[in-house]
């Protein structure tokens, strides 16, 4: 079930086709590095699968939008993160996916949204798919750019360490970039 509802919020973007698959997955290697215990990686595995939940609220012309976003348009698209937050908050037999939805865009510095938490006030797991989220975005065509190369992802990830992303979490991102020689971490299929 949890997966259907991925694929229908990805199917939302032609351009990010897969992308919760592949931030679920990256976000459970992250969790396992970090020494989570099979049930703690599973579980975040479903929230990276669900982080994007919120987009089923976002207009389709505004997500599908090929040129730059206008200020109204980003404030409508900063929007999802709230609105995954409070559909998932209802599924009370785990109410741990709402982090993963709602805060996946807060930034360590706090500089982030919805709520500006930062550093430990922001949840792990949260701050787990935050890295793999903005790995995802970088080394996936989008609407308004093509993957940049590993070259580039690496350098953003490095300088975000500590203002974007938890140092810790950020670390072993870079870990798995340098020893993906050929660059084929980001063909992993959803």
């Amino acid at each position: 079930m949890v997966a259907s509802l991925a694929d229908a919020i990805d199917a939302k973007d032609a351009y990010t086709n897969g992308h919760s698959g592949r931030v679920a997955l990256y976000s459970k290697e992250i969790a396992r590095r970090c020494g989570y215990d099979v049930n703690e990686q599973d579980a975040i595995y479903m929230m990276g699968l669900l982080h994007d939940v919120g987009k089923i609220g976002v207009p389709d012309t505004i997500i599908n939008k090929t040129g730059r976003l206008t200020d109204d348009e980003f404030l409508k698209i900063k929007k999802h993160p709230e609105i995954g937050g409070r559909i998932l908050e209802n599924i009370r037999k785990m109410p741990e996916l709402a982090s993963g939805a709602k805060w996946h865009h807060e930034r360590y510095d706090g500089s982030g949204y919805p709520d500006g938490l930062a550093g430990e006030d922001i949840p792990e797991t949260a701050r787990i798919i935050a890295v793999a989220d903005a790995y995802d975005a970088m080394t996936s065509n989008r609407s308004y750019r093509n993957f940049l190369s590993q070259e580039e992802v690496r350098k953003e990830i490095e300088e975000g360490i500590g203002r974007q992303f938890d140092p810790r979490f950020a670390k072993v991102m870079l870990d798995m970039i340098d020893e993906d020689k050929d660059y084929t971490m980001r063909d992993q299929p959803n």
